[in-house]
């Protein structure tokens, strides 16, 4: 009963521990001492390119083809050297290794903020875990087929102009450039009896666009050049 009680409180099975050897001890702080070295051994130390990671055997043993499962069996085939605190030698970027492990943990690919798909792929690649491999490269597949527009990056300026000189402004857009906004800035200047609007013109080009292409003009411009030509 005193043993059970002992287990009930740690929380564990009865398989952690040899009962036989508990049933002959009379030393209570034995019992403990069995108990928890047993349950230390289910413990892994981890350091990956100077970062350390406690993770258990189970977890490590999720994919029985891996490194990892490889590197924490008793008779592993694997030559691995342990530093002075007895964690595991790892020559490889902590930061990716995290999502690894976290996977690992709960079967879910989650890739840190900043992270790059083909980094955590590089890492599942060498500690050979099957279906890690298969949902980044699911991962990178669905991101490359992505809209170009999502990602499309646009280069803007903005050109002062007066009434007088919208028209030729917009007939002559070229290379990609585009209007994107009109805006009436009021009339500075004077020209004879007349006042003279100015405006802002706001035009856009994608980044990256080859100087010189064919571009036609859009429609919006169209419409821009029509008002000008009305003035």
């Amino acid at each position: 009963m005193f043993y059970q009680s002992i287990l009930l409180i740690c929380g564990r099975t009865v398989n952690y521990i040899n009962m036989a050897a508990l049933e002959n001890s009379t030393d209570t702080a034995s019992v403990f001492n069995t108990l928890f070295e047993s349950e230390n051994k289910q413990w892994v130390k981890l350091n990956v390119g100077g970062t350390y990671f406690l993770t258990t055997k189970t977890t490590l043993a999720r994919d029985p083809k891996s490194f990892l499962y490889r590197l924490i069996q008793e008779d592993s085939d694997l030559i691995s050297d342990k530093d002075d605190t007895g964690a595991y030698l790892i020559d490889r970027d902590p930061n990716y290794f995290s999502p690894v492990l976290n996977y690992l943990r709960h079967g879910k690919l989650i890739i840190n903020k900043g992270l790059a798909e083909e980094g955590v792929l590089e890492e599942a690649e060498f500690y050979n875990i099957a279906e890690l491999i298969t949902l980044v490269k699911e991962k990178i597949s669905d991101r490359d087929k992505r809209s170009p527009k999502d990602s499309q990056k646009n280069v803007y300026r903005v050109l002062q102009c007066h009434e007088d000189e919208l028209t030729q402004m917009v007939s002559t857009l070229s290379d990609g450039w585009r209007f994107e906004q009109l805006v009436n800035i009021g009339s500075q200047y004077n020209y004879g009896a007349e006042e003279h609007a100015e405006f802002l013109c706001v035009v856009s080009r994608e980044y990256g666009i080859r100087e010189n292409s064919n571009v036609e003009p859009t429609d919006k411009a169209k419409v821009l050049q029509q008002k000008g030509s009305r003035m």
